[in-house]
This record gives structure tokens, sequence and C-alpha cells, in this order.
């Protein structure tokens, strides 16, 4: 019978040169695919995700050593690709030099685009609401719809108090029930002319 390799041994197994490569690889192979849903819902594209998640696993490669297990491994890993995934946006918006409106609507635009989106209307008018959200509610949403985040897991990640994750949380909710329920009502019309 074999337990699984808890994080904290993996972290201890990476501290040790001998050990460094195997400890990082399992590491990888327990969450990267964790990581890649996490980041993709941020910046849409997959070949976007791909690049970030890419850059999130170089980080942690580089910063695991001085990881002071303050918090969970996951915690802390979902904080590293949190930061990448916004700041890649930040970038695209500079280099593009446009509004984070704007930005918005291109990922938008990209989602009904991208060949491996294979979700059904349905799916994809809720991406298209979850993407009108502000940025803060976007991630609260998704960690809390997605991922099932506990709220005290999500503080630490984002860095904000367990009520106004909660609120985020809640207009977050009403905001895309609006949607969704104005989309419907608009394809419902739209197919009765």
């Amino acid at each position: 019978m074999s337990s699984e390799i808890s994080d904290k041994e993996l972290i201890q197994q990476f501290r040790l040169a001998s050990l460094k490569q195997r400890a990082f690889e399992q590491l990888l192979k327990r969450y990267s695919r964790k990581i890649y849903w996490q980041v993709r819902r941020i910046v849409i594209s997959h070949d976007d995700a791909d690049d970030v998640v890419q850059n999130t696993f170089i980080k942690v490669w580089e910063k695991l050593e001085d990881f002071r297990e303050d918090s969970q491994f996951y915690t802390w890993l979902y904080r590293v690709a949190t930061n990448e995934a916004l700041a890649f946006l930040q970038k695209k918006k500079a280099d593009r030099n446009i509004s984070m409106e704007e930005l918005q609507e291109s990922l938008g635009e990209q989602l009904v685009a991208d060949a491996y989106f294979n979700g059904n209307q349905a799916s994809l008018i809720l991406q298209k609401a979850i993407l009108s959200l502000p940025e803060k509610q976007r991630l609260v949403f998704n960690m809390k719809y997605f991922d099932n985040m506990k709220y005290d897991e999500m503080e630490a990640v984002l860095g904000t108090s367990v009520g106004a994750l909660k609120a985020s949380y809640h207009h977050a909710v009403k905001k895309i029930e609006l949607i969704v329920k104005e989309s419907l009502n608009h394809s419902n019309f739209g197919s009765s002319n």
C-alpha cells in the first residue's frame, strides 16, 4: 500500500540537490492541470494559458526553496499563477494600448473563435458573462464556482478579507444571473421572429 507523498515532503525533497528535479516533477504532475484551468479562465486563450502556466512553474522553480510554508503550497502556487495571469493581461492591455473594457471584449471574441473551446451555447453565455465582471469579482467567482475554493483559501491567495470576498461573489452571481437571463431572453426573442 503506497501513500502519496505530501506537498510538505516534496518541498523538503526539492531543497535537496539530489531529489530536486524528481520532487519538482511530482509537484508539476500534481498541480499542472488545476493551474492550467485556473489560468485559462483568466486569460481565455489556450496558447496564452500554456505560456502563463510555463512562466508560473519557472517562477515556482526559482522561488520554491524560499517558500516559508506560512500557507499551503497549493494556495501559494495558486497566488503565483493568478499574479502571472493578471500580469499577462496587464501587459497585453499595455501592448495594445487599450482599456480593460476593450481587453475584456477582445477576450470574449477570442473565446468564441477559440478552437479549444468545446462548450455549448449555455457555456459560452456563462463564460461571456464572467468576462464582463470586474477583475476581482471574476477571480472570486472563478475560484468559488469552478475550483470550489473556500473563502479562507481565497483570502490567502488574493489578500482580501473574507467579508469582501463574500460580497464580491454575491455581486458577481447577481450580475451573471442578470446577463444570462438577458441573453436567454434575447435569443428567445430572436428565434420567434
